[in-house]
């Protein structure tokens, strides 16, 4: 039997409080001895649709909170969700999360954090409901688009910098949604099981980081069950886990609705409950469970002072970190600013994905003089759709119209729809033009894939597959002109077996923001070299994903099991040698680079020490570009089942031609461990690992092997 290690202790003690933080809540339980019964529980519930009471008497403001995962909401009314008719709430429209992820770069994170962060103050929100980080567990759920990846590290690394960008701004982040909220068909109703392990090695740890490393200040609970509990007011998640073992300071928010039952929401850790319509008279509901209920049961003895106590004493921690005590010290914001779209076009360019490139078609060619345009996807505006992540952009730019503004006349553009969300259009009509303008272009560039009514909040997508005929589509116009490249614009990943051998390029364009179609554009022609990486696989099918194949989806008799365990997304394509179309972490370019000289600073390690692993990437190529160096880790002999492989570090590398850079990853008994069940602890065992470096999760260039003791 191997020996097992006790790498770190699930039961972590909370640090010492800081001195300045025991100043700080003693000022908080100074104002707390104050107030009356009634002003405490009106922190504790919705006032309005998106804020909470405030107490004038004591200087404690509202919380003013608005949804932006990718850029602030437009104005609402107060008490139901139409729009407030503003004209100056049209704001910086970033990037959704998954093209963030597919930027694979920290230091965007960041910057995509201090640009929500200083709208969020500018427009005068103290909470901005995101980011959602839940684990992309099936293509089909409506709102992968809002979260980052299949991959628990990868969200790790990205959402950190995230949270410390939004709230250099005096604005709480809300991470969401805790937890297992990773469908939307039934998620009001779904009661989720999953094994301890994969809560802790898949789903937890995006949300731990957020806590433990980015000290973020408050998060949502999300609609489902877990193990026969609402997550709003699940035990288990928001006081054994979130406050207990993470020693989270902040406030618990539950979604909106997301409440049941008054003693559960007292008693389970949950300190805001935020409210939504009456669907019967389609204004916000103003029965809260921790309102007349719970002032009821305080006033009654029932449920002792000291509950509320804590929930107004965890309130007012996020009033004071965010400066909202001392107004005149708070930051004020920016808005729509140039440096803001920098950012914005920054990020979309990183996020492209060259996902083929036979015969090297892109970059375009130079001796190209007309191009067939084909798709609604290159002028379709995206910002205003999606749930409650639509946001009234400043400005979105098409695809068409950055191609239009690049060629400034010197190409010809050939347009046709080709394809249309309008039930009504003439389906054959359109696919004959789209043939006809491909037919007289030297070229065609095809924008398909989804749009909101597919990448949606409430609801899954049906299937993998491309909608409106789009597969005929690109069929048939690539039979007419193969030199066709694809453009897809989604959230998730879409089913293209169809066509994929048919044409010679293909690029994943995501909603990229306001300045997506620019960034496309850049792409296409060369003037920015594709570094993007896949954040999550694209399988071949529907039923090849692990959550379809093992798993269960959606689930039956309100209720769901997670069979596939801690076998998602490339873990389990890896592991059971099923091919994906896409693997994880994929992503190619104009250029090529060369792996070499890698080095471990040691043959061994042992608990409480490092060694380094280190890899040349050189730049062979003609043009200057980034590489994603990815270092996964195998443990080939273990007592438990383990993936093939799982990422433990990575890092982005900018090269001129020619250039080489040594890049260096820490490695420690951390990246080896697993989560024990039955010791209720993660452990690595001792014994012989690998260290795999590569530039997916299919493409490894090197591997070393090394002993842990």
């Amino acid at each position: 039997m191997k020996k097992m290690i006790f790498v770190l202790s699930l039961l972590i003690i909370p640090s010492v409080i800081a001195s300045d933080d025991k100043q700080v809540m003693n000022k908080i339980d100074n104002i707390l001895k104050q107030m009356t019964i009634e002003e405490k529980v009106s922190l504790v519930h919705g006032d309005s649709l998106f804020s909470t009471a405030s107490v004038e008497r004591l200087g404690i403001p509202e919380l003013i909170m608005s949804d932006g995962p990718h850029g602030v909401r437009p104005e609402q009314k107060s008490d139901d969700f139409g729009s407030a008719e503003r004209t100056d709430d049209a704001s910086t429209y970033l990037p959704t999360l998954t093209a963030l992820a597919a930027t694979w770069n920290p230091q965007l994170a960041l910057r995509f954090g201090c640009v929500l962060g200083s709208e969020s103050r500018f427009r005068g929100k103290d909470v901005i409901l995101g980011p959602g980080i839940n684990i992309i567990r099936t293509p089909v759920c409506g709102r992968n688009f809002e979260y980052m990846s299949e991959d628990p590290y990868l969200i790790s690394k990205m959402v950190v910098p995230y949270i410390k960008g939004v709230q250099q701004y005096d604005v709480a982040a809300c991470v969401k949604h805790f937890a297992l909220n990773n469908q939307e068909n039934n998620r009001n109703n779904v009661d989720v099981y999953v094994s301890d392990r994969a809560l802790n090695e898949i789903y937890l740890p995006g949300f731990k980081a957020a806590v433990q490393e980015a000290g973020v200040l408050t998060i949502m609970g999300s609609y489902n069950l877990f193990r026969g509990q609402h997550c709003c007011h699940n035990d288990f998640l928001l006081n054994q886990i979130l406050k207990k073992q993470w020693a989270f300071k902040g406030a618990v928010i539950s979604d909106w609705g997301g409440v049941y039952d008054t003693n559960e929401a007292a008693y389970n850790g949950l300190d805001i409950e935020m409210g939504t319509l009456n669907r019967q008279t389609n204004k916000r509901d103003s029965f809260f469970w921790l309102g007349d209920p719970f002032l009821a049961a305080l006033k009654k003895g029932t449920i002792p002072e000291s509950v509320v106590d804590e929930k107004v004493r965890r309130i007012l921690y996020v009033i004071h970190k965010t400066n909202m005590l001392e107004g005149s010290n708070r930051k004020k914001g920016e808005f729509n600013t140039p440096a803001h779209q920098k950012t914005t076009l920054g990020i979309a360019r990183e996020a492209v994905v060259l996902m083929k490139n036979d015969n090297s078609l892109l970059p375009i060619s130079e001796n190209i003089k007309t191009i067939a345009v084909i798709g609604e996807n290159a002028k379709r505006t995206h910002a205003i759709e999606g749930g409650s992540s639509m946001i009234k952009a400043l400005y979105e730019r098409t695809p068409i119209e950055a191609l239009q503004k690049k060629l400034n006349g010197k190409i010809q553009v050939n347009f046709s729809q080709g394809y249309s969300s309008d039930k009504e259009a003439p389906v054959q009509l359109l696919i004959e033009q789209a043939v006809e303008a491909a037919k007289k272009s030297d070229m065609v560039l095809i924008f398909g894939g989804l749009n909101h009514n597919f990448d949606d909040e409430g609801h899954d997508r049906a299937d993998m597959k491309l909608p409106y005929s789009q597969d005929e589509l690109i069929k048939r116009v690539a039979a007419a002109n193969p030199k066709t490249v694809v453009v897809l614009i989604s959230g998730s990943p879409i089913e293209v077996h169809q066509w994929i051998d048919k044409v010679p390029s293909v690029l994943q364009g995501w909603y990229a923001g306001m300045e997506g179609g620019t960034a496309i554009a850049d792409v296409l022609f060369g003037d920015v070299n594709p570094s993007g990486k896949l954040p999550f696989t694209f399988p071949v099918k529907l039923e090849d994903s692990p959550a379809h194949a093992l798993g269960e989806y959606p689930g039956s008799n309100n209720k769901i099991n997670y069979i596939e365990d801690i076998l998602v997304g490339y873990r389990y394509y890896d592991t059971k040698n099923a091919a994906p179309q896409f693997c994880f972490g994929h992503g190619l370019s104009y250029t090529d680079f060369e792996y070499s000289n890698f080095k471990l600073s040691s043959g061994q390690i042992k608990l409480g020490e490092k060694i380094i692993a280190s890899v040349d990437v050189k730049n062979t190529g003609k043009v200057g570009g980034a590489e994603v160096v990815q270092l996964y880790i195998s443990d080939p002999d273990c007592s438990v089942l383990r993936p093939s492989k799982e990422l433990k570090d990575f890092s982005k590398v900018f090269l001129r031609p020619g250039e080489k850079k040594n890049i260096k990853f820490e490695i420690d008994a951390d990246k080896l461990a697993f989560y024990s069940e039955s010791e209720k602890n993660w452990i690595a065992e001792a014994g012989e690992f690998k260290i795999l470096i590569g530039s997916s999760s299919r493409d490894i260039r090197l591997e070393k092997k090394f002993q842990f003791k």
